[in-house]
């Protein structure tokens, strides 16, 4: 049984082949770099136009669990900058850093950078996000613990040092197109501003400053101006906690000469008009002194484009499906994104790249296909991104010319997998529903049925491997249980992504009611009418959300679910300062009890008296996104109630689990309890 577990998780955890966990572009278009993930040894690649051929240039040499992120490239191709080590997963900072590999070592989140041309990498700092000066010579940061901003030589051979004192806390570096002035957000807690640094013999520049929250500063191409977002400071009036708040939002630009600005548009005050959520509004310039940005005042997150001066923005990519991730061409005039768009039947469930001109037109798509596409990195002469397909896995492609391809072992078992298929439902309250479904081939008798329930919640499930490392590992475990005579039904529930704002933000949901939940309900009885299942023997697992809604399904519901693995969820939304929203000090929310008294009915906590199911529960004891005691408590409550439970606690890890064999003990139990009790 493992042996299978093992070859079918190699996709999804790298055991065979290497996994992307970044790509990046730069050299003025002329050349990519990329991280890959295989067996937990992390390395870093780059390849240059024009026959971007990878070379490596590091790797980790063992499962560390220390991740390599925020990839940049120099103008002139010398070097390559990233920073290994953190937790950028997390929804707070907390240190010390991660160290799930148990070294007897504090680690440290570190900048780092590595000569294209061959040696060993070079650490620069601690600290995080840099960013290098248009003439490749120095790397400016934000330094690890105190938040300020440090530069040092890209070569290493000197120390770091504070490149100058700001009263917030800084980020959101960006250097001007020539030159070395520094555009940063100093952010001040209830306000925050656009800075501009020039040198140690002028003062730091405060942009159009005001009571406003200001971030994501861009400079226009010529570096005479800056774009940002900017949104209303904290305050106010006591907001109602039991509904979701509106978040209004603007672009700014501001000259840097005089650090004048004016506003160049606003949005609505319907909750469509909300600053957009998963990926932000994903603001630059492009040709003609216009902007782009990411809205969803259609209801789906769509492309627009405003002049630099104000007026109506226009929309670049109307329709009805969701832009994701966007790259500008080196000589602005075209937008290349990613979006579940498409003319194969099942997109929806897909990602394809698509282009558009900058000055005008109609979109393009730039890939096709039954395999998904992500993470567009535009080139001087079109764009790099990554491929998967429903049973093949990652490859580098560039213009439709996989990089790497030969990294994919001749025995990689795809014919040992199924092409998931998309289903559609509805749930008691009618909301229209889809899932991917994992249907086993052959056998006449009835079989066992497994739901999972992605986490986020602002995710998609998809017909490929996905391009978050974490639910790769879900694609696998499904592909897996398939293989084992499963169904498994994986649904894509309300607060999920791809199907616009108010499929994502929908009333009575989470601590406000748990809506979602009839989701999950209407996927089981999606299952239980479906000829190929045994009604009777119907598993649950996920993680994160999905151990939350699993542990709503096996305390509600044990009368349909058999058994259950819960991965890290929340058991009780009234627990604890990360999941209810804390009121100012010089107030007490209007209705802060009717809010802890909805989210704990909002909570499997709540039902544990007619919890009967067997569960699984695992989490990392480092998770700074789900507190531990969320499952300390639930074990209490279990052991107290006589249900059937049994745990797995990983020392040290966090809550996107940072090593390969984390995730596979993880995994494999997952798979193993299921069996125990629904014997497929």
């Amino acid at each position: 049984m493992h042996v299978l577990l093992a070859a079918l998780f190699s996709l999804s955890q790298g055991l065979s082949f290497p996994m992307p966990l970044a790509l990046v572009s730069g050299q003025k278009g002329q050349s990519i770099a990329y991280v890959l993930d295989k067996s937990g040894v992390r390395s870093l690649w780059y390849a240059e136009a024009p026959a971007y051929a990878p070379r490596e240039l590091w790797n980790s040499g063992t499962d560390d669990g220390q991740e390599l992120t925020n990839l940049a490239i120099s103008n002139d191709g010398k070097y390559v900058v990233y920073v290994r080590g953190g937790s950028h997963d997390a929804n707070w900072v907390i240190r010390p850093w991660p160290n799930p590999a148990l070294s007897p070592s504090e680690q440290r989140m570190a900048v780092m950078s590595v000569a294209t041309a061959g040696g060993e990498p070079k650490m620069l700092g601690e600290g995080d996000t840099p960013v290098i000066s248009p003439d490749g010579a120095t790397v400016a940061f934000v330094h690890d613990p105190d938040s300020a901003v440090w530069s040092a030589p890209i070569d290493g051979k000197s120390a770091a040092s504070l490149l100058f004192f700001d009263r917030g806390q800084d980020g959101d570096l960006q250097y001007a197109p020539v030159g070395s002035a520094l555009v940063f957000t100093s952010n001040r807690n209830d306000h925050s501003f656009i800075g501009v640094y020039r040198d140690q013999t002028a003062p730091l520049q405060f942009l159009a400053p005001s009571t406003s929250q200001d971030f994501s500063p861009r400079w226009s191409p010529d570096g005479s101006r800056i774009a940002f977002i900017r949104i209303p400071g904290a305050g106010g009036p006591p907001q109602d906690l039991l509904k979701e708040q509106v978040q209004p939002w603007a672009i700014w630009v501001a000259n840097v000469a005089d650090a004048r600005g004016h506003e160049v548009w606003h949005s609505g005050n319907s909750s469509r008009d909300s600053l957009p959520g998963i990926n932000g509004p994903q603001l630059n310039w492009v040709a003609g002194g216009n902007l782009v940005f990411i809205s969803e005042q259609s209801n789906w997150p769509n492309l627009y484009e405003v002049h630099a001066g104000g007026g109506s923005a226009r929309a670049l990519s109307p329709g009805s499906f969701m832009v994701e991730d966007t790259s500008i061409s080196p000589d602005l005039s075209t937008v290349y994104y990613s979006a579940n768009a498409g003319t194969t039947p099942g997109d929806i469930a897909r990602r394809h790249i698509f282009r558009v001109s900058a000055t005008g037109g109609s979109e393009t798509p730039f890939t096709s296909g039954v395999d998904s596409q992500w993470w567009p990195a535009a080139t001087a002469d079109g764009a790099a991104y990554v491929n998967a397909g429903a049973r093949e896995p990652f490859t580098i492609a560039h213009n439709g010319r996989k990089l790497n391809a030969d990294q994919i072992p001749s025995d990689f078992p795809s014919a040992d997998m199924v092409d998931p298929k998309l289903v559609s439902f509805t749930s008691s309250d009618g909301m229209h529903l889809q899932g991917t479904l994992f249907a086993p081939a052959g056998g006449a008798a009835k079989k066992p049925a497994v739901i999972f329930v992605h986490g986020g919640p602002p995710r998609q499930m998809l017909l490929t491997w996905h391009y978050f490392d974490y639910y790769d590992y879900g694609y696998g475990t499904n592909q897996y249980l398939a293989s084992r005579g499963y169904v498994v039904l994986s649904v894509n529930y309300r607060l999920g992504i791809g199907y616009g704002h108010d499929f994502q933000y929908p009333a009575h949901a989470g601590p406000r009611g748990a809506a979602e939940y009839n989701d999950i309900l209407a996927a089981a009885r999606y299952l239980q009418h479906d000829p190929a299942v045994d009604p009777h023997r119907i598993g649950i697992y996920g993680g994160s959300y999905g151990g939350y809604l699993t542990a709503m399904a096996l305390a509600k519901n044990s009368n349909i679910f058999t058994v259950g693995v819960d991965t890290h969820g929340v058991h009780d939304w009234s627990m604890g300062e990360n999941e209810v929203p804390t009121p100012p000090k010089r107030y007490q929310q209007p209705n802060t009890q009717a809010y802890l008294r909805e989210a704990w009915l909002s909570s499997p906590d709540a039902y544990i008296s007619t919890w009967r199911s067997p569960v699984l529960l695992m989490q990392g004891d480092d998770d700074r996104n789900v507190e531990f005691q969320q499952m300390v408590d639930l074990v209490q409550r279990l052991r107290l109630a006589h249900v059937p439970y049994e745990e797995k606690v990983i020392p040290n890890e966090i809550h996107g689990f940072l090593r390969w064999h984390s995730w596979l003990e993880v995994d494999q139990s997952a798979a193993d309890f299921l069996t125990r009790y629904l014997r497929p």
